[in-house]
């Protein structure tokens, strides 16, 4: 790191750098976007067993390829629907990834989720919001073998991006880019 090298140089870097450790992690998400860096992900689906490595954000914007791939890989595994999927919510799983630094891909129990499922399982199983985010493609149920689903949840809450839930008995964690909150 070069440091500046006259006063008013210096005070303008320090202003800088306390502003920057005092701005909330979605903030940063936000500067780091126009920072135009390279955001990777890679997803096993538990469901299909398929896995995907892909850059989806390079220089400065969203690949399409990418977000078709990503798309697939958290399909409605029951019907094989395919809906976008929020950019934001695969922002939200970069910024964990970057946070925590895994050594498995994510481990995928749920993306999206068609209308139809999405009744299926509010009948079948308590906890299925009528108006899921998953249905939107806003929602993803993860975990990460080898991280205790507890310490995800955790994780997850520091972001403060969004819809956090905690399933211990099923071993994953709900995210969502919906309000902040948690359960």
């Amino acid at each position: 790191m070069i440091l500046p090298c006259n006063r008013r140089e210096f005070f303008k870097f320090s202003a800088s750098f306390i502003v920057s450790t005092m701005v909330p992690l979605p903030a940063l998400a936000a500067i780091s976007q126009k920072a135009g860096g390279r955001r990777q992900l890679s997803f096993f689906n538990t469901h299909t067993h398929e896995s995907l490595e892909a850059c989806y954000y390079e220089r400065g914007g969203y690949r399409p390829e990418a977000l078709d791939c990503i798309n697939t890989i958290l399909r409605d595994h029951r019907t094989g629907e395919i809906q976008p999927i929020d950019c934001r919510l695969l922002d939200v799983l970069y910024a964990l990834k970057t946070r925590i630094r895994p050594r498995t891909p994510f481990h995928i129990i749920s993306g999206y989720r068609s209308p139809t499922t999405n009744e299926m399982l509010r009948k079948k199983t308590g906890g299925v919001a009528r108006s899921s985010y998953h249905i939107m493609g806003k929602a993803i149920d993860i975990r990460l073998p080898g991280y205790h689903a507890r310490r995800l949840r955790k994780q997850c809450i520091a972001l403060k991006s969004g819809g956090v839930g905690y399933y211990p008995k099923s071993d994953f964690v709900h995210i969502d880019t919906g309000p902040v909150r948690t359960w």
